[in-house]
């Protein structure tokens, strides 16, 4: 398969942002003890054309919140999220989703799983069948059309889960720790995986890690977040060429900083949670 060019760093947005967050607030009852707990609170950001933005943050920060947020599955408790100018209030096919868990229909053949969205929306037999068949080459999956996930290792499905949303031509591509259950080396042809599909098709990107060193190889910027409630720590630029060289003094000099802004972050969570326990305990 012919690889395009892995597009390089972005400088400026010259374009209006295509995701526009202001004011977020987001927050749950705790029905147990009768608590509200904030995840989000005040969040501002703007998300460019074209842009790879990925954001990290400790465990429980409301990363999965903003996300679930933007793909229309939740609502802001107060504050505002737009498309395009519009705002979002549900889901939609302008907007595709890749989980952590592949969501594939076991009953289902690689072919039949991407399709599944085009037969949902009713496009043309011809046109679907055309549109499955140049996905499926573009995830390198060709000669695999007539298997079934059960017949495929962890990441060829997850190849599938990204092929099925692909193919519904979204506007945004929205990714919650997709690589998190695969092996170390499975992890690495995924991410260059994605890079070659986001670089082809050009698409303002959105996703959610836990491991830093991805989050640096494959954003323009990535945003740190605080422990709960979830604010915006900070947002760095990663201004280095692709393909990115993870064992470069540049890449570990980011990583070394994006670290220590964690760290703190990370600590605090810590901080809570033995505080937490311990109310249990005593």
């Amino acid at each position: 398969m012919n690889r395009p060019s892995i597009a390089s760093p972005m400088t400026e947005y010259k374009k209006a942002p295509r995701i526009v967050i202001r004011g977020l607030r987001k927050h749950f009852t705790d029905i147990a003890r009768q608590e509200e707990i904030v995840a989000i609170d005040g969040m501002d950001l703007d998300i460019g054309e074209n842009e790879f933005l990925t954001i990290l943050g400790p465990s429980g920060c409301g990363k999965t919140t903003l996300l679930n947020i933007v793909a229309g599955f939740d609502q802001a408790t107060s504050g505002a999220v737009t498309l395009d100018g519009e705002p979002i209030r549900k889901p939609g096919p302008d907007r595709g989703v890749v989980f952590q868990e592949y969501a594939l229909f076991p009953w289902l053949s690689v072919e039949q799983n991407i399709e599944f969205g085009l037969r949902e929306r009713r496009i043309p037999k011809a046109q679907r069948r055309e549109r499955v068949r140049k996905q499926i080459a573009s995830i390198g999956l060709s000669g695999f059309e007539r298997r079934y996930p059960q017949e495929l290792s962890g990441g060829m499905r997850q190849r599938v889960a990204l092929g099925r949303v692909l193919a519904n031509d979204p506007k945004i591509l929205l990714m919650d720790e997709p690589f998190a259950a695969l092996d170390a080396q499975t992890r690495t042809i995924m991410q260059q995986e994605l890079l070659f599909v986001w670089s082809a098709e050009r698409r303002t990107a959105l996703f959610i890690t836990h491991n830093i060193e991805e989050a640096i190889l494959l954003g323009d910027r990535v945003v740190v977040m605080t422990a709960r409630p979830g604010r915006i720590k900070e947002i760095v630029r990663v201004a280095l060429p692709r393909p990115r060289d993870v064992t470069s003094a540049e890449f570990n000099q980011m990583r070394r900083k994006v670290a220590a802004l964690l760290e703190d972050e990370v600590q605090a969570t810590f901080a809570a949670l033995e505080g937490a326990l311990g109310n249990v305990s005593g």
